[in-house]
């Protein structure tokens, strides 16, 4: 596929199975994840390749950091089968890659172009795995933003999630995509007089 078709066709793929990429096909799209825009050569970014057993492990992680958010606001404790739910988000693909943003102290490169750079990451990885015949998705939530979860994964004070990628194999049909018209998210810009 050439470059601007696959630009063109990238589509998110919620519902994702075995096989996931692995190998020298992972390997590229890390590669490609890290021809992010990167100003000032920070490299604000990092990535944990979670599958297999992990996945559970990170279930578990994300149904405690749920269970403390939720008594934290004054709510009642979940139950048994809500924290399986949750526990079982971490089942929905075969490969979860979580994209971290590394915040690095620098006088010409504000931490919101750090954060970005590390998004540009989690799309390269994206793009690079729709290249190689895979599907994935970018997912966020609460899980995404809790210090808690971080914590559990590793990361330090100066890192945050820009977002877990689940990864593998689409499972039915891609979603329509509507074709956007240009026009309506960009006009040219003119000095007003």
């Amino acid at each position: 596929m050439d470059a601007i078709t696959l630009l063109h066709s990238r589509n998110s793929a919620p519902k994702l199975s075995e096989p996931a990429p692995r190998g020298e096909v992972l390997n590229d799209m890390l590669k490609a994840a890290m021809r992010a825009p990167d100003h000032a050569r920070l490299r604000p970014w990092r990535f944990l390749t979670i599958e297999g057993s992990a996945r559970s492990s990170l279930g578990d992680i994300f149904a405690n950091a749920a269970q403390l958010r939720n008594l934290a606001s004054g709510k009642v404790a979940l139950t048994s089968e809500e924290l399986e739910k949750i526990a079982n988000k971490a089942l929905r693909a075969p490969l979860i890659i979580a994209v971290v943003a590394c915040i690095k102290e620098h006088p010409k490169v504000p931490e919101i172009e750090q954060v970005i750079s590390a998004g540009c990451a989690a799309q390269g990885i994206l793009l690079a795995a729709h290249a190689h015949g895979f599907a994935g998705v970018w997912r966020t939530g609460a899980n995404a933003f809790d210090r808690v979860v971080m914590e559990r994964l590793g990361l330090l004070a100066n890192e945050q999630l820009v977002g877990f990628l689940y990864l593998g194999t689409i499972e039915g049909n891609y979603k329509p995509l509507v074709e956007l018209p240009v026009e309506d998210y960009c006009r040219s810009w003119t000095v007003n007089n």
